[in-house]
């Protein structure tokens, strides 16, 4: 089981100190990724908790990239709407390039019609924008020539694809995995999205002859080792390949006891 960890990039805790020292703390335990939220334009009404506060996902890669060795570095997810598709796609293929491949690109449509409205994007056509967008990054990755508006161009650097997690729910979110992902990233209580991963394990390994990734969000029981153990166990039985650890938190020292913990299970 690779196991990752939810940074916020949001709120007072989105500072440079605190999350260049969650990062440090995280790569010296060994934890496999760090991963970000994406959120573009908070209205007042819904900003509790951050202030409105929110850093653009694809920066912050690119400068926690520039703060590690090790460390893989994900979107949970970049919602793909949100951006015109070429500008994205190098954006993409840069941090790709510059962090030695260390990219894990978590991707979903999209669902806070404030934000849309701040963006002038119609939130009905965010599948098929999202469709386009994935479409043209495998286009570019698979190319050194593509062609945009009618205009060839040179898509470098071209870096290996990072591999795609579809996020959303079940059953266009799974469609859209099989068509475009490595695997999918739902959200949810295990024992309520467990039957949606059978399935989705089920068509991936029909169609591509092995199972993709699934990609989901728990919470460990902290000073408990052998309940941990239990827990990863469980999600390892139901198809997930991989978790990201959120916690609440105020400071990068609250961390300490989850890193005590995923410290005792890689030993």
């Amino acid at each position: 089981m690779k196991i990752g960890i939810n940074i916020r990039v949001m709120g007072p805790q989105s500072s440079r100190k605190t999350i260049t020292s969650i990062l440090k703390q995280a790569e010296s335990a060994g934890v496999e990724s760090a991963w970000i939220v994406d959120h573009i334009a908070i209205p007042p009404d819904e900003a509790e908790g951050s202030g409105g506060r929110y850093l653009d996902p694809l920066t912050s890669l690119a400068w926690m990239a520039g703060q590690t060795q090790s460390i893989m570095i994900g979107t949970s997810v970049l919602i793909l709407p949100y951006r015109p598709k070429l500008p994205t796609a190098k954006a993409i293929a840069t941090i790709q390039e510059l962090s030695g491949e260390r990219l894990l690109l978590g991707v979903g449509i999209g669902w806070m019609d404030p934000e849309f409205r701040a963006l002038g994007v119609d939130r009905h056509q965010r599948g098929r924008l999202s469709d386009e967008t994935l479409a043209f990054l495998h286009e570019c990755f698979d190319n050194d020539i593509v062609t945009a508006n009618d205009q060839p161009f040179l898509f470098k650097p071209r870096p290996a694809r990072p591999p795609i997690y579809i996020g959303g729910s079940a059953p266009h979110a799974i469609d859209r995995a099989l068509k475009y992902g490595d695997g999918w990233l739902p959200m949810g209580r295990l024992d309520k999205i467990a039957p949606q991963i059978r399935q989705y394990c089920e068509r991936s390994e029909a169609l591509q002859g092995k199972p993709g990734e699934v990609v989901t969000f728990a919470t460990l029981p902290e000073g408990d080792v052998d309940r941990a153990r239990e827990m990863i166990s469980h999600y390892e039985a139901a198809g997930v390949t991989r978790i990201i650890i959120g916690r609440t938190y105020e400071s990068a020292e609250d961390w300490a006891p989850t890193f005590e913990l995923l410290s005792a299970l890689n030993s």
